[in-house]
């Protein structure tokens, strides 16, 4: 028998008193489910009159369900149990219209970014946006360390957007760094990975490990780009107890609903909001306005705000992509008429 509380489960009265067992989704095959109960590896497909002909939240992996167990053959998934984070994208066979959800139940996002090509603080900012969103907490891992000679300016770059977010300097080839992640790494914790192919993520996994676990795939040396090596998604139960989400629907995440994410990554925007003369000001060409007098005065540098506007805006994209289009391009026409005017300003003092 496998107490499923390693997995991370916690039992509620109303679960235990269900005539159906808990089980946790650890990959997904399609339209089949593996999962792991109390009976052990299972193996299972959705019930169709809980979810196509009810009001049943589908499944993803790291979910935690309800199943109608049946020894030696597919089991029947009759519920999906509250979940306490998840990471979700616009839904390819929705035309963009719906939200998916590709993992669920994780405690830590590692958002990885190595020191090399793929150094990016927008991308970053997308990162920690949709991450603290999930409802789990963030964690900055710059990767490849032994491959930069000096690093200190990109880490202090990093603090910079992710006050409060610990943010790790590691090298899966030297160890350096890796100590310093123990205090994430804890039985009954789950880990899902965020970031482009590439970025060493696997190496990362079978170092934390100290064995071959995921699969490495050699990076091109011209832009160190390389390719995902996850086929479907899947939770792996390290021997320490410690599970780690993999999946492949990572990479083509769509800013969904990010509205407590931007929040929380954008606070220091977001402070200056409430401030302004009037209150709708939409912080363009109003007078008093507190977000303006920040970026003159220096207290925000125009960078910060427009990538605020610019995942802001990206999330719009979710409701209606007409609408986010034309919201875009009225964007970017504020930005050029406002770098025009500088221009002309910097003219008259010369």
């Amino acid at each position: 028998m496998i107490n499923l509380s390693d997995y991370g489960y916690i039992s509620t009265t109303a679960q235990d008193d269900a005539t159906e067992i808990p089980a946790r989704i650890t990959a997904v095959h399609k339209d089949r489910y593996e999962m792991i109960c109390a009976q052990g590896q299972t193996f299972g497909r959705l019930k169709t009159a809980c979810f196509y002909g009810g009001n049943e939240v589908f499944p993803t992996v790291g979910d935690f369900v309800l199943i109608d167990y049946i020894k030696d053959s597919e089991s029947r998934i009759v519920k999906t149990l509250d979940r306490k984070s998840f990471f979700s994208r616009l839904d390819p066979s929705s035309a963009g219209h719906a939200e998916q959800a590709v993992a669920a139940n994780f405690d830590y996002v590692f958002i990885l970014q190595s020191l090399n090509y793929d150094f990016n603080l927008r991308r970053l900012e997308r990162y920690l946006t949709l991450s603290w969103q999930s409802g789990a907490v963030p964690v900055v891992i710059l990767t490849k360390a032994d491959l930069a000679y000096e690093h200190t300016e990109q880490i202090h770059a990093v603090e910079q957007i992710a006050v409060g977010t610990g943010v790790f300097a590691v090298s899966a080839k030297t160890g350096f760094g890796l100590d310093a992640l123990g205090e994430y790494l804890k039985p009954q914790k789950t880990i899902v990975f965020l970031g482009s192919s590439g970025v060493g993520k696997s190496s990362l996994v079978n170092a934390l490990v100290g064995e071959e676990i995921m699969a490495v795939n050699e990076i091109r040396e011209d832009d160190s780009k390389g390719r995902h090596t996850t086929t479907h998604r899947q939770l792996i139960r390290l021997k320490s107890g410690v599970m780690m989400i993999d999946t492949p629907g990572m990479r083509e995440l769509g800013m969904w609903d990010v509205t407590e994410g931007l929040g929380q990554s954008f606070f220091d925007v977001e402070q200056f909001f409430g401030k302004c003369k009037f209150s709708d000001c939409k912080h363009e060409s109003e007078p008093g306005c507190a977000v303006k007098a920040a970026i003159e005065n220096g207290a925000l540098s125009e960078e910060r705000w427009n990538s605020y506007c610019k995942r802001k805006h990206e999330a719009k994209y979710s409701d209606n992509k007409g609408a986010y289009l034309r919201q875009k391009q009225e964007w970017h026409k504020e930005i050029a008429k406002r770098n025009k005017n500088r221009k002309k300003s910097g003219d008259v003092k010369r």
